[in-house]
């Protein structure tokens, strides 16, 4: 497909202004540009033919199943993008007197008071504006809560095995020391690894539950116990909470710090249909450390408050303002009772697809799944020769977007499926088939896999190539 500059041609123009019929307004020469600005001319109906092809070649969730596992691409609905796009909502301006934005005030109240309930927190910053940038925010939380309590020596984060790789990574940009913990034969923390690597050093251990396998951690409460008696935290990613929302807490599990992905559990744009948003919530002891500032009713009337221990601003404002409307319309929308069966729904649609395939797609740890699973294609592999990224690509050509590959690095050939609730049976039994088939031309035309897709924009990009020299313009 060409550019619009490759289309663009003298003369053409999608638009004509009108004749002007104020005086002219000069700007001071030093402010202007000394060369013709480069833009496309094109025919309006060039141009919007061009945007409706570029908008074709993409693929999202409003385009089909997307099971990308650990990243909850569930269905946005309509209604959100309705009440964001509000005046009230888009026209409000963070510089404005606090007396003008009582209503914007006091929706990221109650939008903070409903992910206090749903977690299990106390206390909650709406700032952060990822769910990577969450844990930068809550291990800089941590840090200040250990050094408030002349505690310097706390300098190592705790992260399992089967982590997402973004918590490592984090801990490392917020300064501490990382210690990686095993898992043990049912895939959760090996309890006597735990032991061993605590310690006086000990800042937090990182963990999501369920687990990045799809598996809840049973020994949850152990490990708490483990942790907090060695004189550290617990922090919670909040990754998979699609899968317990509405049913348990983090908080009421023992976690003291968790981030949450209001662009994941709570149905705003995910990706490049963002911006995302990623609050962190936390227990009273660590409330006072939180970004500045806070949210406070006074009264009748809410005000902005700082905190003279706050580990400081972490965005340029007050976080995302729209997804923030957009994750509260859907939390009252469907009330504790429907983020219950959201949740519900989610481990139902996985356990079944999961029954579909587990036969042929084998799991390692044969027991029940949460919202997601993690399948092993290393004996696909080594019968036939093709491999989980084969599979995956092979799937773009039965119009299903490929699930996460090679992760967690502890399943060998792993693809990980999280179909969310938003997917009904027909759409799961489809995905059965069409996988099922794949498997089958596995062995009868291994060479159609290695060259699929054979229907997408692109074929396979050279990854290493692209990570290493990428083009970005």
């Amino acid at each position: 497909m060409k550019t619009i500059f490759e289309i663009s041609r003298e003369g053409k123009r999608a638009v004509t202004f009108a004749p002007l019929t104020v005086e002219e307004y000069k700007f001071d020469e030093a402010l202007e540009r000394k060369e013709d600005l480069v833009l496309p001319a094109v025919a309006e109906v060039d141009l919007v033919r061009h945007y409706m092809a570029l908008s074709k070649r993409a693929f999202g969730v409003d385009d089909g199943f997307y099971p990308l596992g650990s990243c909850t691409m569930k269905y946005n609905p309509k209604v959100n993008e309705e009440v964001a796009s509000l005046e009230q909502f888009t026209m409000v301006h963070p510089k404005q007197d606090n007396d003008s934005i009582q209503g914007s005030l006091e929706l990221m109240s109650d939008l903070s008071g409903a992910l206090c309930e749903i977690t299990g927190m106390d206390a909650i910053t709406l700032q952060p504006c990822a769910g990577a940038h969450g844990e930068y925010t809550g291990l800089q939380l941590i840090k200040a809560y250990h050094k408030d309590r002349g505690d310097d020596k706390r300098v190592k984060i705790i992260v399992p095995d089967s982590a997402h790789g973004t918590n490592p990574a984090s801990a490392v940009m917020a300064g501490f020391q990382v210690v990686s913990v095993k898992s043990n034969d049912e895939k959760g923390v090996d309890l006597e690894d735990l032991k061993n690597v605590v310690g006086e050093d000990t800042a937090a251990l990182m963990l999501t539950n369920p687990t990045t396998l799809g598996l809840f951690e049973k020994n949850i409460e152990k490990i708490s116990e483990i942790v907090h008696n060695a004189g550290g935290l617990l922090y919670y990613d909040g990754a998979n909470l699609n899968a317990v929302m509405g049913v348990v807490r983090p908080g009421d599990m023992g976690f003291d710090v968790v981030h949450l992905n209001l662009h994941k559990t709570f149905s705003t744009p995910h990706g490049g249909g963002g911006p995302g948003s990623g609050p962190v919530g936390c227990k009273a002891a660590l409330k006072k450390f939180l970004p500045n500032p806070v949210i406070v009713k006074n009264g009748e009337k809410y005000e902005f408050v700082n905190s003279e221990k706050s580990i400081g601003k972490v965005t340029g404002n007050y976080g995302n303002f729209g997804v923030m409307v957009k994750a509260l319309a859907y939390i009252y929308t469907l009330g504790g009772e429907g983020l219950k069966n959201a949740s519900q729904t989610a481990v139902l649609n996985a356990n079944y697809l999961k029954a579909g395939l587990e036969d042929l797609y084998p799991t390692e740890e044969g027991r029940h799944c949460m919202h997601e699973f993690v399948c092993s294609l290393q004996k696909l592999k080594d019968e036939t020769g093709v491999s989980a990224m084969d599979i995956a690509k092979s799937m773009i050509d039965g119009r299903i977007h490929p699930p996460t590959m090679y992760f967690p690095l502890i399943v060998h050939e792993a693809l990980m499926f999280e179909p969310t609730e938003t997917e009904n049976k027909a759409t799961l039994d489809n995905a059965i088939e069409l996988l099922r088939g794949l498997y089958k031309k596995a062995f009868e035309n291994p060479e159609e896999l290695h060259s699929a897709p054979h229907t997408g924009q692109i074929k396979r990009p050279d990854d290493v190539r692209a990570a290493r020299n990428p083009i970005l313009k």
